[in-house]
């Protein structure tokens, strides 16, 4: 198929064969349907096209079964015969096993290269959807990032971010006349989040260097385009975390790249995959904004993929957008479950051949109920489809294997060790050791005002016979005490107060008696 991504033919029963458009494929997608019902095969299909015609993808592997796409299919798999048999029957004389090219990534750094932003890029409203804080609280951290760039401190790391909070806290007077009020207790949600948050292994996602976007949109020496896997299967043990982390860097692909209205095919393709995630429990600023960024990248050359179990999952205004669908089967086994598969057949173009709720509730493993973007981006009518075996393993790849796509990939060393440059933190504490000696001199020489000129002569004496004075007391002390020393350091300690004074007049007026 012409300038077109081969994903089913047509059988028995089955209508057209189905493809999707390069030059539509900016126009967004959808692929959906229950678990176990072939969503994962889809969507490696999907990518295997589009890495062959030097299409970048980027997409989450939450299994590792997508790993298989570094390495070439095999005959020797229990499945070959029946790949072969649906490659006859639907028509693919072309068919032959292959592998695309793959970087791996792991915000963890364990499965992949390290993936790393910085406090600043993700900015205060996917932090505060990542730390789940309350309007106060954003509020507060508004603040933060406003004196972050007003006095030039970099907020690089998670440690950044808690000492501003903290020096928040402390000037917290002044920033309220400004700011509005500063909360004490706003203050301390938001350091119990950060402190949650590293519990979850998000101090790694926070850091240098960063994370360049120009590394996921490269080709190989055959001109196909990089598969960038993020490994994933721990990271949904912190499902905000991954949601907020895809979000960003959609939202950074979106801020970054030019314009390049209706391009003959897109630059990058991303696949987000448990899509449910990025709207579970969100605010409608954050709806709004996903909805706005999906509605524009498109003429950034970028093309966005929602993998979820049901339509109904994604926002009706962002289901609106998403001109290429591949539906496979839905359950309904209760009430819920048919008015959602209602409402998912009432999105398609109608085929008066059948019945598309029918059908969706009814097609196999393997199967689907597709509508692609035709000419003049008109969706096109729903047909039942036979998807096509992919040409990469199916399923995870081995530790070994990973281990060798890492040590060969062009982004081996340049993101594994850690920069600690200079930011807010180290700012702070400058600003903080520097006060304090400020503050340590201006009580020095507070004391030194106060003293008579024989307890400055005095001090001024067992300052030259070896004594020293402490740093964070006035008081003169010897290097080496002894009984003694601290017995006649009390005598004289008592001789200069009020009850030492009574002391000496009683002795000198019974000396004066005397005489």
């Amino acid at each position: 198929m012409e300038n077109k991504i081969f994903v089913g033919g047509a059988g028995q029963d089955y209508g057209q064969p189905q493809g999707l458009s390069l030059n539509y494929a900016n126009r967004h997608g959808l692929i959906a349907g229950a678990t176990g019902t072939g969503k994962t095969v889809t969507l490696q299909i999907l990518a295997e096209g589009f890495s062959k015609a030097g299409v970048p993808v980027f997409l989450s592997d939450i299994k590792g079964d997508l790993s298989g796409l570094a390495l070439a299919g095999s005959e020797t798999h229990k499945l070959h015969q029946a790949f072969m048999d649906r490659v006859t029957r639907i028509g693919l004389p072309d068919f032959a096993y292959s592998a695309c090219p793959v970087t791996f990534w792991d915000l963890f750094g364990e499965q992949g290269h390290p993936v790393r932003t910085t406090v600043t890029e993700m900015g205060p409203l996917l932090l505060s959807r990542l730390l789940e804080l309350s309007e106060a609280q954003e509020g507060i951290l508004n603040i933060a990032f406003r004196v972050a760039d007003e006095d030039g401190l970099p907020l690089l790391d998670l440690k950044d971010l808690q000492a501003l909070l903290v020096w928040i806290g402390e000037n917290r007077s002044q920033l309220s006349l400004r700011y509005g009020n500063v909360s004490t207790a706003s203050i301390g949600a938001i350091q119990r989040r950060l402190l949650v948050l590293e519990n979850q292994g998000g101090t790694r996602l926070f850091g240098e260097p960063a994370l360049e976007l120009s590394d996921l949109m490269r080709t190989d020496e055959n001109g196909h385009g990089m598969v960038n896997i993020l490994a994933s299967d721990k990271l949904m043990g912190a499902p905000r975390l991954y949601a907020t982390f895809l979000l960003w860097l959609l939202s950074e692909l979106f801020e970054e790249l030019p314009e390049v209205g209706d391009p003959e095919k897109p630059k990058l393709v991303f696949f987000f995959d448990e899509a449910h995630l990025l709207f579970e429990d969100a605010p409608k600023v954050l709806v709004d904004k996903v909805e706005q960024v999906a509605r524009l990248i498109r003429s950034k050359g970028v093309g966005v993929y929602f993998i979820s179990q049901n339509p109904a999952d994604i926002p009706e205004d962002i289901l609106g957008q998403l001109g290429n669908r591949i539906q496979h089967a839905l359950r309904a086994f209760t009430a819920k479950d048919r008015k959602n598969l209602r409402l998912a057949a009432e999105t398609y173009r109608e085929n008066p051949a059948f019945d598309t709720e029918t059908a969706i509730r009814e097609v196999g493993v393997g199967e689907a109920v597709i509508s692609m973007l035709e000419k003049k981006g008109i969706p096109g009518m729903v047909e039942r489809t036979l998807i096509r075996p992919p040409g990469s393993q199916l399923g995870p790849i081995t530790q070994k294997d990973r281990a060798a796509v890492m040590a060969g990939s062009a982004m081996a060393g340049k993101y594994d060790a850690v920069k600690d440059r200079k930011s807010a933190f180290e700012i702070l504490k400058a600003r903080a050791d520097a006060a304090a000696k400020e503050a340590e001199a201006a009580e020095a020489d507070d004391i030194f005002e106060r003293q008579s000129p024989a307890e400055r002569e005095y001090a001024s004496a067992r300052r030259y016979s070896g004594s020293r004075v402490g740093r964070s007391s006035s008081r003169v002390s010897r290097k080496k005490d002894t009984f003694a020393t601290a017995m006649s350091e009390a005598v004289i300690k008592e001789l200069k107060g009020t009850t030492g004074r009574r002391i000496v007049r009683g002795i000198l007026g019974g000396l004066f008696k005397n005489r």
